[in-house]
């Protein structure tokens, strides 16, 4: 019997492909941390340097478009890299790659193309928005995730093999992309990087236990993550630091009057699922609750921010 999926793989494979690799649920996450930056900025200072201009349809518009296309052109270079891995590994719905090369059959060079496609696509947008509405910073932010989340993937620099995958991701995802969003808006200060330092602490918890279940994979082609390079129980300890130092700096930024109280209650939200994670860290495959706990937080964020400014 067919269903959709498999329908699509046989009459369609390249553009089921593209589609699959794109990683559609991590650009709606991307999506979703850059309406969380645009958020941030609404509330003024000390976010940002000068109060919220409701009349900005055109940067928003090209700094969206333009985050995304950088986003896919770092998930197809991903994907492109991690073809031996993938093709390995035991996937489960939040890691082992999306399985777009594997299903359908298709060579590994055809997210190589798909990979330099998308990033002259990104660079153009950039490029555009550099001589028109986005702001020097947030270019530069947006050329920062494009080159590193890069080299996060493909060799010569291949950050993932060498044990710098976590960190970097973590800066990437938890701590430019959404102030990039507040830069599309209005010029950061440093108080917008300090506000999501406790979300990035829980993206960590979160590619922590994304890794887990590929460690095995991982560590038959060379990827020097975490997960292959330490103990199970060194893994729980780093989960949790993390996620004790992301409710310690949580109560530090309210007291230092950074975090409105609506946003700092939003980061409760993730507390149970922190614990759920820790409990099953290591010992389930599944990746879920370490996942939620992003997910539900990154949600809960961009609604107070939101709240506050609007």
């Amino acid at each position: 019997m067919h269903t959709p999926r498999s329908w699509l793989i046989e009459s369609v494979p390249r553009l089921w492909a593209l589609w699959a690799a794109s990683r559609p649920s991590q650009l709606a996450l991307i999506g979703l941390l850059y309406a969380l930056g645009v958020g941030m900025a609404t509330t003024g200072p000390p976010i940002v340097t000068a109060a919220f201009t409701p009349r900005l349809t055109r940067p928003l518009l090209l700094g969206g478009v333009a985050v995304l296309a950088v986003a896919v052109t770092v998930h197809y270079a991903n994907e492109y890299a991690d073809a031996d891995t993938d093709a390995l590994a035991d996937r489960t719905p939040f890691s082992g790659g999306s399985g777009a090369l594997v299903e359908t059959e298709l060579p590994a060079s055809f997210l190589r193309r798909a990979t330099i496609g998308a990033g002259v696509l990104a660079v153009t947008l950039l490029a555009v928005g550099a001589f028109g509405p986005l702001s020097p910073t947030a270019v530069v932010l947006a050329a920062t995730i494009l080159v590193a989340g890069v080299a996060y993937s493909l060799p010569p620099v291949a950050l993932v093999r060498r044990g710098l995958g976590e960190p970097v991701n973590m800066a990437l995802g938890g701590l430019l992309l959404p102030v990039y969003g507040v830069a599309v808006v209005a010029p950061p200060t440093p108080s917008a990087a300090a506000v999501v330092v406790p979300f990035t602490l829980v993206v960590g918890c979160n590619l922590l236990a994304v890794h887990w279940p590929d460690r095995v994979a991982d560590e038959r082609v060379g990827k020097r993550t975490l997960a292959v390079r330490w103990r199970p129980i060194r893994l729980r300890r780093a989960y949790a630091t993390l996620a004790v130092v992301a409710a310690l700096s949580t109560v530090v930024l309210w007291h230092g009057e950074l975090l409105p109280p609506v946003v700092t209650t939003a980061h409760l939200t993730a507390v149970p699922f922190l614990l759920w994670g820790w409990r099953t860290l290591t010992r389930k495959r599944s990746p879920l609750p370490a996942v939620a706990a992003m997910v539900v937080l990154a949600v809960a964020l961009t609604a107070g921010w939101w709240w506050v400014g609007v």
